[in-house]
């Protein structure tokens, strides 16, 4: 392997332009190919990120960033790392056909780093807009990739959030 594709990333957008705010993803893809942020390759998963993961591994990239609408009981726009441990727990819902802890176990057969960047929707539904919110979350995710921060800048829903959310769960029943 060359010294290029070795530093190889790939944005791998994920959700539905139809659906309100699970448009983020596609929405940050459109962002990324008018202007695109240094080091990173963006490849567009819509509703079915499974069916683009040929093309994410023909890349061969070292890092993949997953961008998602994911409910994360945050508010609106808020965007977080999400930790893969509750990916594998299913606390965090998407709405595609591929659970999300898939869709992360097949990339890592080839991909080294492999990361979940979720954005807090309002509403998701068909025929609704973008709320202003995820909206901004998007352009403020662009700049940051533009800008070359760090992946991990952004803020971390850990495992303990999980735990959280069971014993709420377990005081209402």
């Amino acid at each position: 392997m060359n010294a290029q594709v070795l530093n190889t990333q790939v944005i791998l957008t994920v959700g539905n332009g139809m659906m309100g705010d699970d448009a983020a993803g596609p929405m940050l893809s459109s962002l990324l190919q008018r202007a695109p942020a240094s080091g990173w390759q963006v490849v567009d998963g819509g509703s079915a990120p499974e069916n683009v993961l040929h093309r994410v591994r023909a890349i061969a990239p070292r890092r993949v960033l997953v961008v998602d609408a994911t409910e994360m009981e945050l508010a609106p726009g808020e965007v977080r790392l999400v930790d893969e441990h509750l990916i594998a727990e299913q606390f965090i819902i998407t709405t595609h056909d591929m659970p999300l802890s898939f869709l992360m176990a097949a990339l890592r057969e080839s991909v080294p780093e492999v990361h979940l960047l979720g954005i807090q929707p309002s509403l998701v539904a068909f025929g609704y807009p973008v709320s202003a919110a995820v909206r901004q979350a998007v352009a403020d995710i662009h700049t940051r990739l533009r800008s070359g921060a760090s992946i991990d800048a952004w803020p971390c829903l850990d495992a303990s959030r999980s735990a959280s959310h069971r014993e709420t769960q377990r005081e209402e029943t």
